[in-house]
């Protein structure tokens, strides 16, 4: 009998140990008895919370002078600049990004103008990617911003990027072609579903759809697989904003325009962006990376959602960093960005209004 009542103790614990111990806090996210309701732990939120601290802004200074372009060689990007501004916003970036390795990490033996450490080269992509999403990517960064602290934290390579990953080749008699699915991932939240959304979604522009909008096969043909894609980068995002699935979607129809809370078409934007940032800024430095900071297959790190979030519904819970630091943003036209390739069958939705699309739109 001790040995029946020690083994049910133990089958309990087990079952409750995927649970949350109480107290749990909730916020309702839409009409009551629609299940849109989002439920937090205030523990793993406090836990949280340092990381997703702003930095202390570098004092201001005055304003003016003549632009840097015209007093150091080789500014291409921040040259509008006047000389006070613009040695303030190299500290910054140097805490931002570097706070140990110093100047050095970009700047070659002393020679400030020299272009012979590839982190030079990527610096100045990133700056010129960052004042693009403060100046034409207002519909998801709004005023809050982003600056390089955003995504590093301090760090000289930013903690959540990703690399093409077709996962394992091997088939088995029974099970036959993998699919890129039915492995464990972190990605996935370990569950059987493609392990690579990134690339379909968020370097091509492949549709996010669950369903069709007809039963007929008129071209509009949506499958179970696709489902599955679909699932998988709707959970990196669930888990990248620390949210469930209401966050943005109507419980009664997640697939409906109708209803959805105005958080959904700040997502739809926001995986635009992150499209357009992968194809335009990250793709072309993949020649200027050296062999070891390219991923298995070869390719250069991308963002994602987790990349910015870090696991806050907002960047540093919507700390706006931006504002303190005029070079994070755009003095003329932004370097255009490349266009996102070809969607297959995608529809190209009218301009937001509010959270509302077309039925047939995709997220």
């Amino acid at each position: 009998m001790h040995k029946l009542l020690m083994g049910g103790a133990l089958a309990a614990l087990t079952l409750l140990a995927g649970c949350e111990r109480p107290p749990v806090e909730s916020v309702q996210r839409g009409y009551r008895g629609t299940a849109m309701v989002g439920i937090y732990n205030p523990r793993t939120l406090e836990a949280q919370t340092p990381k997703h601290q702003p930095p202390e802004a570098v004092p201001a200074v005055p304003a003016g002078g003549p632009p840097v372009s015209t007093i150091y060689k080789n500014v291409q990007v921040l040259g509008d600049l006047g000389i006070a501004e613009f040695t303030r916003t190299m500290v910054a970036i140097t805490q931002w990004v570097a706070p140990e390795q110093g100047c050095a990490y970009c700047h070659a033996g002393g020679n400030f103008e020299s272009d012979d450490l590839y982190t030079k080269v990527v610096a100045r992509k990133m700056l010129q990617m960052t004042r693009t999403v403060n100046t034409s990517w207002k519909s998801h960064v709004a005023d809050t911003g982003v600056t390089c602290y955003t995504c590093h934290r301090g760090k000289p390579v930013p903690d959540n990027l990703w690399f093409t990953d077709s996962g394992p080749t091997a088939r088995s008699s029974h099970m036959g072609d993998r699919a890129g699915q039915n492995m464990p991932s972190k990605v996935t939240a370990y569950a059987s579903l493609p392990i690579d959304p990134f690339t379909p979604f968020l370097k091509e522009a492949r549709e996010i759809r669950v369903y069709g909008n007809t039963a007929l096969p008129d071209g509009n043909q949506q499958s179970i697989k696709q489902a599955e894609w679909t699932y998988s980068l709707m959970t990196h995002m669930s888990d990248a904003l620390g949210v469930n699935c209401t966050y943005c979607h109507n419980s009664q129809s997640f697939g409906s325009w109708e209803g959805s809370t105005p958080q959904r078409a700040t997502a739809w934007h926001g995986i635009r962006m992150v499209r357009s940032l992968n194809t335009a800024y990250m793709e072309p430095l993949t020649a200027t990376f050296p062999k070891e900071r390219l991923g298995p297959e070869g390719d250069v790190a991308k963002a994602n959602c987790a990349t910015c979030h870090q696991g806050a519904y907002k960047p540093m819970y919507g700390a706006a960093i931006a504002k303190d630091y005029p070079a994070m943003h755009a003095a003329t036209a932004p370097v255009a960005a490349a266009p996102a390739p070809a969607p297959v069958k995608a529809a190209v939705p009218a301009a937001v209004v509010g959270a509302r699309r077309p039925a047939a739109a995709t997220k």
